[in-house]
């Protein structure tokens, strides 16, 4: 890690990417050193190794704010993050039992992708969701855009599904050859359209306030004792609710597949002996250097002291299992993956459909996905190194439990 304060910054930032790295990248540098200027902007700005620019705010990036909340700074998709469950299969039965559909692993994949809407493809009927019956009741509602509302009603059929671009479902093997399912993912459109909505009502008022925040920052605020800014933490915290609940019946249904087609070949009881779900896109009031502050954690995990985490590396690649350091320094904070290192319309134009097939299929890799013609934009030469990464920020975590892909599906 180094510190840099940059010129007409009011506080440092903390960067845990290599200073050659970091500097090599202007975007990234500009939306940090915005950060840094911001008048509400608490101690230091915190750069994840996974870092990259995203909209006003770097992906892989913390803003500690006092008194106020930044739409832009949670993202476009409240909550998403990562599930995981490790089991005691063994995972070479997906590899080694043949189906009349080939493997194993492959027959899995299809009842998967028979079974869980991806891409823009949602549920046909409404799902059963326990955080969106529960907006019944919230007095809150009452104060809400109409246009949120009827949100509501759209979402229920939404819950459950993957949706696309880095968004994945995996079959995965640790390295004592026991299988995990991990499953990546957030709100859907709820969340999309929560934060457009927050964020283009901010930079009206913003404007109307004459904010200091200048509008091409693209980090349009809302006090948090506000009436706008209330309310926006009110659907920001269903959009989580929404985001982990989403992981959950995915989990369910994978673990339902897997368990059922994987019985008939293992002898053994099936067990879980870990679970985690954990959001990477969201805003939380927590105590850091003696204050409550609004940890905005955009493209970045907790990493509390003990505390479990998920860091996936690209597709077909290895991810990490880890545990927290509670480091106060990145605000008991980590990286949420390996980060991207190439645009997904550059990694289209650099890398054919053809070689990256043609990778997963070296590496073992059955690819479950629909429309193979943009497989470029999520191939593993478009991210970084995500053993680079975790090497980065061994004073943030410990790993604990490293897995390679045996089966992806994505959008």
């Amino acid at each position: 890690m180094f510190e840099y304060w940059p010129e007409g910054a009011r506080i440092p930032v903390k960067i845990w990417l290599d200073r050659e790295e970091y500097f090599a990248d202007p975007e990234l540098v500009r939306q940090t050193e915005n950060l840094a200027k911001l008048p509400f902007a608490y101690k230091h700005i915190v750069i994840c190794p996974d870092a990259h620019p995203g909209f006003g705010m770097p992906i892989g990036g913390v803003l500690a704010a006092e008194g106020q909340i930044v739409p832009n700074a949670v993202g476009v998709d409240i909550g998403c993050g990562m599930g995981f469950v490790h089991t005691n299969i063994p995972a070479r039965l997906l590899t080694e039992v043949t189906t009349p559909t080939g493997t194993l692993a492959q027959a899995i994949v299809g009842q998967i992708m028979r079974a869980i809407p991806v891409g823009f493809d949602h549920h046909r009927q409404k799902q059963p969701s326990r955080c969106l019956d529960e907006l019944a009741a919230a007095e809150w509602l009452s104060r809400s855009p109409g246009t949120l509302l009827a949100e509501i009603e759209r979402a229920y059929y939404q819950i459950g599904t993957l949706g696309g671009g880095n968004h994945f479902i995996e079959l995965q093997e640790d390295e004592a050859g026991k299988l995990a399912i991990m499953v990546h993912s957030g709100s859907r459109n709820f969340g999309y359209k929560i934060c457009n909505y927050y964020n283009n009502l901010a930079k009206k008022l913003n404007e109307k306030w004459r904010s200091p925040v200048p509008k091409e920052w693209q980090l349009a605020h809302l006090p948090v004792d506000s009436e706008e800014g209330q309310t926006y933490i009110n659907w920001m915290t269903t959009a989580l609710n929404f985001a982990r609940e989403n992981r959950q019946q995915m989990m369910a249904k994978v673990k339902e597949i897997v368990f059922e087609m994987v019985a008939k070949h293992f002898a053994e009881a099936i067990t879980v002996d870990l679970e985690v779900n954990a959001h990477h896109n969201y805003a939380a009031l927590e105590e850091h250097f003696g204050k409550k502050l609004w940890i905005h954690r955009k493209g970045a995990i907790r990493a509390r002291r003990g505390e479990y985490g998920i860091i996936p590396g690209a597709m077909g690649s290895h991810s990490y299992i880890v545990e927290g350091l509670g480091n106060p320094d990145s605000f008991s904070t980590c990286s949420h993956g390996a980060g991207r290192k190439m645009g997904r319309q550059e990694a289209k134009r650099v890398y054919r459909m053809e070689e990256v097939l043609k990778d997963l299929k070296s590496r073992g890799v059955v690819l479950g996905k629909n429309q193979k013609s943009d497989v470029a934009e999520e191939c593993v030469w478009a991210y970084k190194d995500i053993d680079t990464v975790i090497n980065n920020e061994l004073d943030l975590i410990k790993p604990i439990m490293k897995l390679k892909t045996i089966a992806v599906v994505k959008g």
